[in-house]
């Protein structure tokens, strides 16, 4: 959901990796450990997951190369990301589908009680997470298309409370704790270092 079309680049130093989209920091290297421990998390929970947001594809590598894996489709927004991940890795695992597609558009598509998982990981607007309208009309359909069991996953967060976008479409919710250390010049975390909750979703 985007009005216009932003700028995407990959600026890489000596000691930095970050993904920028609109002249914002969309991702950056150094959440290598929380996304894989996102992706572990989510992989407990079967073996047909789902992704919103490529960024630099280190979930989406992780997950699709989990022994448990039997498929992990991808949607991205903009194809100049897309374009980047296969630049980097021209041979993906073959259970990672990556697709080029807008998430509020397709989230209706997705068939009921299709997947086990899904990580949500998107670069959006403030305007959009902050759009109480927008997320009551789309996590039904998240829910929808979560198997009983299934668990809905996003990206962590440095401060330590329940996102309002998902809390009311889910009675059960579990929280991990972890450490992180950003880089120097990091925009969208509370401080360069401290805690990270990763919090995940049940659908009973």
């Amino acid at each position: 959901m985007t009005t216009a079309k932003p700028e995407i680049k990959l600026v890489e130093t000596e000691d930095e990796v970050t993904l920028s989209i609109g002249g914002e920091q969309a991702m950056q290297a150094w959440e290598r450990d929380l996304m894989w421990a996102s992706a572990d998390l989510l992989c407990q929970h079967g073996s047909r997951f789902y992704e919103v947001g490529l960024g630099l594809g280190m979930s989406a590598l992780r997950i699709a190369n989990n022994p448990a894996t039997e498929r992990h489709t991808v949607l991205e927004l903009f194809p100049e990301v897309i374009d980047l991940f296969r630049e980097r890795h021209p041979e993906p695992p073959p259970t990672l589908h990556v697709e080029q597609g807008d998430f509020f558009e397709k989230v209706s598509e997705l068939p009921t009680e299709s997947i086990d998982g899904m990580f949500f990981d998107p670069a959006l607007d403030m305007e959009v997470w902050r759009n109480e309208e927008i997320w009551h009309r789309v996590m039904p359909e998240v829910v929808r298309a979560l198997r009983p069991g299934g668990v809905f996953i996003p990206f962590f967060s440095t401060k330590p409370e329940l996102r309002w976008q998902y809390v009311p479409h889910f009675r059960t919710v579990r929280v991990e704790r972890h450490t992180y250390e950003a880089y120097e010049h990091t925009e969208y975390t509370y401080g360069r270092s401290g805690y990270a909750f990763i919090q995940c979703f049940h659908k009973d």
